[in-house]
């Protein structure tokens, strides 16, 4: 089997799946992974064979792929803000969504401060390292409930040389915001997906991607927002900001729970799709002291 007829060979069996730009990027990144070459390489060396032990891990990957299996699964790879970082099923693969989430956080703060930042269920650890690779003076923390994801971001934070200071908490606890500073921005993508939205969902999320990070319950689908709200209410420097990404379909509630808890400012954006998917909002600065006399 040659580099050209592997590649495809998964184009043929991966287009009904895919449409086919999508294909060809699954097809190219898989042969890369297969062959360590990249697109140009494989170009020049479209004819070469490729030896056993390569082939026998194409047909490992190709299999993987007809189960349906994230592409970023079979090679254990995903892009985010610039970095290669490792995924597995134990976190969320990285989705350009969020990167427009990391580009608004820098785009409010251009001066690169040297704050105090948490990142509330953290997965891969994309959010805290994209914003400590652009502010190394920044103090970051970041927060997740599962221990293997905690080691999946601590594995990422080491390959990209981005100290990120990694706490073992769930944010539901009363007691989550024991371990924590005073802060001077909270960002979080928590799980936002309702139960009844399940069914509509790629098969490739629902199969692979762990749901502990993607579903709330139907009859309460905001409840991380209102315990992050708690926590920020309490955690935040006045002047603050609290950003999140949401359920597209839900944008106006959590508008509306960030007003009723106090917080100003808030504002609603909308993705590259139009679809509105951020939310930030600012914890109030305290009231000035009242310095006149009584008469």
């Amino acid at each position: 089997m040659t580099i050209q007829s592997a590649f495809a060979g998964i184009m043929e069996a991966i287009r009904p799946l895919y449409d086919a730009r999508e294909a060809s990027n699954i097809a190219h990144l898989v042969m890369e992974h297969v062959t360590g070459l990249g697109k140009l390489d494989r170009i020049i060396h479209k004819d070469g064979d490729l030896p056993p032990a390569q082939e026998a891990l194409y047909q490992q990957a190709l299999q993987s792929l007809l189960e349906l299996r994230p592409v970023q699964h079979i090679t254990g790879k995903s892009w985010f803000y610039g970095m290669e970082l490792t995924v597995s099923e134990q976190v969320l693969i990285p989705r350009p969504e969020t990167e427009e989430l990391v580009e608004w956080i820098l785009l409010d703060h251009p001066t690169q401060p040297a704050w105090r930042l948490l990142d509330i269920g953290t997965g891969s650890g994309c959010i805290p390292i994209a914003l400590k690779k652009q502010w190394p003076a920044a103090d970051i923390w970041a927060m997740d409930v599962s221990t293997s994801a905690l080691a999946v971001a601590t594995r990422n934070a080491g390959i990209q040389h981005t100290p990120v200071r990694f706490v073992h908490q769930d944010v539901l606890s009363p007691d989550a915001s024991k371990v924590l500073p005073s802060l001077n921005i909270i960002v979080s993508n928590p799980p936002y997906i309702r139960e009844s939205e399940r069914t509509g969902m790629q098969q490739q999320v629902q199969a692979f991607e762990p749901g502990i990070a993607l579903f709330v319950p139907d009859n309460d689908p905001l409840l991380f927002y209102r315990r992050i709200a708690a926590l920020a209410k309490e955690k935040l420097e006045p002047g603050g900001k609290l950003y999140f990404e949401i359920n597209e379909a839900l944008g106006q509630e959590v508008v509306a729970l960030l007003v009723k808890e106090g917080f100003e400012d808030v504002r609603l954006k909308q993705d590259m799709f139009g679809k509105d998917r951020m939310v930030r909002c600012t914890k109030k600065e305290a009231a000035p002291a009242d310095t006149t006399s009584p008469s």
